[in-house]
């Protein structure tokens, strides 16, 4: 049977591996990457799949973990091990910002402690020994150079260099002043030989100043001398440059001894950084090609749901085409199931996604899939795929076929996934067939979990009668001859055959003389799986469309009900406080009518003072008449409009036009929105409208004029954004506006990425653009509304 790595790499998860790795930033990430294989404890998946997910949400938040530097910790602890080594300033220097990071990490973790239980566990009892950073700062800079104080003698030593410098300097300026007032120098000023500062000399003057010849021109006009009394200077600088490097190897052998005890810890944090940087990695391309964690059973089944080929994906997404989404289910009921379609109908692909999905959710790795989906865990995967033509093993292609299905009957058991492409064929249909038929019945018989994919109509027959065997096919537009892509189970499937050649053009005749040489009970039966492939796309578009009008329904319905809910509580609220006043104005009114019988009485009748207490009683009254709202009817040529005030004609119920459709009219009413014949509402002058509807009208939506299509949402949390934009769109929809502008920044284009997913979902979005480059491009999007 083929090793496991051929069937990795016949499924695409060898290259899958290649593209984590292309997100690592070390060679040790790389090489952990490298040995990615398929688990099969159920624990050890669920962890590495919670600890990519679980980095995958850190790296989508705004409160992002930073990782700058990655060096290989592992060999130089392994050296400093050694009695008598020493490490170089530079790798002191790789060792220090190496702990910064591994510290940082754990700051950030412990800061968070408990939201990342998965990701906690890579660093669990894992000190942070800032005594290490205070050891290597004495010694190396922030740079990684040698400090010049790091020991009291390279102080003296490097401070005598600089000294013995200065004083070359001045003398080798001074000598080359007066060589040059003589006329002795060549053309040019002092320059550098074999290390040394030197004067030109014309050649018919070199013995006219001592010194040491250190090189010549080409044309042997020009020579080279360092005089005299800077030679003896330059060699004690020399001589203090050996001693310094000396000092510098002492102190980074006394370093190195300290560092020494700490080995094990280091080796420690060199296999946090490992593993940071792997599941970094493993995160990064998760969201490359939008992947997500899906439920993890413990058991041999799976459910995909949305799921998309991950190659195939990226693949696609540089076209800015999108992958028809596979929805599969396999399990107790429906162990095997069998696709069949046409050529080039995505049989094959369907069956690698699953086989490639299912292997990277046990290796670890979130699957390009809905969170809904759910995965097993299978002990052994069989795969059976392409040409396996074996000239060292004398294996023709169908014997080799033959081989694996020996291997595939005698060893698979209720834990193994089964996947054979094209199954039976390489050799004579009337008997590959029959061959392909016992061979599936006896993998059945076995209750192996599996799909396979043909064009024999013997096996869509026996998989139609045989429990735990369930048929599929890859639908086919038959109007316009091309494949959909997508797979439907529960029934089997076309080849298409003749179609497919009459498309491409093979000649009428030659397509009929084919026809001819079909058996009837053939051509009766691809006939039949025409027919239902086309009843079954009548049926799916049917279904898809009631499914839609049935949402609608549910949603005028949950509407309706919430409106009459207001409604009703409002009623009670309203009557409650009509008694309360209707109570004090008749208590106001008493004491009113009392005072004023009294002070008529006080007065002896007084016409005056009598009528001034009518008037005075008229007033109070007035103040608690109730002013009836004016509405009038609609006249025929009068058409409503966004912003007019109306009234329920069968209640007192009053709101504003939002939209008008047809002869039906929206309308607002506080926070909640309703539908009526336009033949029910009557119009209502904007005065008349009570100033506590208008206002509590205004508080929920805001008029057409304060509503601003614009957002900034730079800053804010993912969920917070997402919910702003929401409440936006909402308005907008409800106030017929075409147009939104989405303020999200630039950065890494997550927040953009995550918003513009979001809005793919609502059904009123038509589509998104980037602003203009000169006026803030990708930082910016554009919705359009339909």
């Amino acid at each position: 049977m083929a090793s496991a790595q051929t069937q990795t790499d016949k499924l695409g998860f060898t290259e899958i591996k290649e593209l984590i790795k292309l997100h690592c930033l070390s060679e040790m990430g790389r090489q952990m990457v490298d040995k990615i294989q398929v688990m099969y404890d159920f624990a050890q998946i669920s962890k590495f799949l919670g600890q990519a997910n679980e980095f995958k949400s850190i790296l989508e938040g705004e409160d992002r973990l930073v990782i700058d530097h990655f060096f290989d910790v592992k060999s130089l602890a392994n050296k400093a091990k050694i009695e008598g080594v020493f490490l170089t300033e530079e790798e002191f220097y790789r060792v220090y910002v190496s702990l910064n990071t591994v510290f940082a990490v754990i700051g950030y973790f412990n800061e968070r402690e408990g939201s990342y239980p998965n990701l906690e566990t890579l660093f669990e009892h894992l000190p942070i020994e800032k005594s290490i950073l205070k050891k290597i700062e004495r010694v190396i800079d922030q740079k990684g150079k040698i400090r010049h104080d790091a020991s009291r003698e390279l102080q003296e030593i490097t401070s005598g260099i600089l000294k013995a410098e200065q004083e070359a300097r001045r003398k080798i300026d001074q000598v080359f002043k007066n060589a040059n007032s003589n006329g002795w120098t060549a053309d040019g000023s002092l320059t550098i030989r074999d290390g040394r500062l030197c004067i030109p000399l014309l050649a018919e003057n070199k013995r006219k100043l001592k010194g040491f010849i250190h090189d010549e021109s080409a044309s042997g006009q020009t020579v080279y001398i360092e005089p005299e009394e800077v030679f003896s200077l330059n060699n004690k600088i020399r001589d203090l440059e050996f001693e310094r490097r000396r000092e510098i190897i002492k102190i980074l052998t006394a370093l190195t001894g300290e560092l020494r005890p700490f080995v094990p810890l280091l080796l420690s944090y060199h296999g946090l950084l490992t593993k940071l940087d792997f599941v970094r990695a493993k995160a990064l391309f998760a969201i490359d090609v939008a992947a997500e964690m899906p439920q993890l059973v413990n058991e041999a089944s799976l459910k995909l749901v949305n799921a998309r080929h991950p190659l195939l994906f990226l693949n696609f997404k540089k076209e800015h085409k999108v992958v028809v989404p596979l929805n599969v289910e396999i399990d107790e009921q429906v162990r095997i199931v069998v696709v069949s379609g046409p050529n080039a109908g995505g049989k094959s692909v369907c069956m690698k996604t699953v086989g490639l999905l299912q292997m990277m959710a046990q290796a670890g790795l979130l699957i390009p899939a809905s969170e809904t989906s759910v995965m097993g865990v299978f002990k052994q995967f069989f795969v059976d795929i392409g040409d396996d033509q074996s000239l060292e093993s004398d294996l023709s292609t169908y014997s080799a076929h033959l081989s694996k299905m020996k291997e595939f009957v005698e060893l698979a058991n209720g834990r193994t996934l089964v996947l054979i492409d094209e199954f039976g064929t390489g050799t004579d249909p009337q008997f590959g067939g029959p061959i392909a038929e016992a061979v599936l019945e006896s993998l059945n018989h076995k209750k192996i979990r599996g799909m396979v994919t043909t064009h024999y109509s013997n096996l869509k027959i026996f998989a139609s009668h045989t429990e735990g065997i369930e048929n599929a096919s890859m639908l086919f537009n038959n109007a316009e001859l091309r494949p959909l892509y997508m797979l439907e189970v529960g029934k089997p499937g076309s080849s298409y055959a003749f179609e497919i050649a009459q498309k491409i053009g093979l000649p009428q005749n030659v397509l009929n003389l084919a026809k001819n040489k079909v058996s009837a009970g053939q051509k009766k039966v691809d006939a039949l799986l025409v027919d239902l492939e086309r009843e079954k796309k009548e049926i799916y578009d049917t279904r898809i469309k009631l499914e839609k009008q049935q949402k609608q329904v549910n949603a005028l319905l949950a509407e309706n009900e919430k409106l009459k809910s207001y409604l009703e509580e409002n009623k009670k609220s309203l009557i409650r406080e009509a008694k309360e006043q209707a109570k004090n104005i008749i208590l106001d009114a008493n004491k009113l009518v009392e005072n004023t019988i009294s002070e008529i009485k006080s007065s002896n009748a007084d016409k005056e003072k009598t009528r001034e207490l009518r008037e005075k009683l008229n007033t109070e009254l007035q103040k608690n008449t109730v002013k009836p709202i004016i509405t009038k009817p609609l006249p025929e040529d009068e058409e409503l409009k966004p912003g007019d005030w109306v009234k329920l004609i069968d209640s007192e119920t009053t709101g504003q036009v939002i939209e008008l459709i047809k002869d039906s009219v929206v309308i607002a009413i506080g926070d909640l929105r309703t539908v009526a014949k336009k033949k029910r509402v009557v119009k209502v002058a904007r005065s008349a409208v009570p100033k506590e509807i208008r206002r509590n009208y205004s508080s929920h939506t805001g008029d057409l004029a304060d509503f601003n299509p614009e957002i900034d949402v730079r800053g804010m949390r993912t969920e917070d954004a997402l919910h702003t934009i929401e409440r936006l769109l909402d308005r907008a929809i409800m106030m017929g506006f075409g147009s939104l502008k989405i303020i999200h920044g630039k950065g890494d284009g997550i927040l953009r990425k995550m918003i513009r997913q979001y809005l793919k979902k609502y059904e009123q979005v038509d589509r998104m653009e980037d602003e203009h480059a000169d006026r803030g491009g990708d930082g910016i999007t554009y919705v359009y509304l339909k």
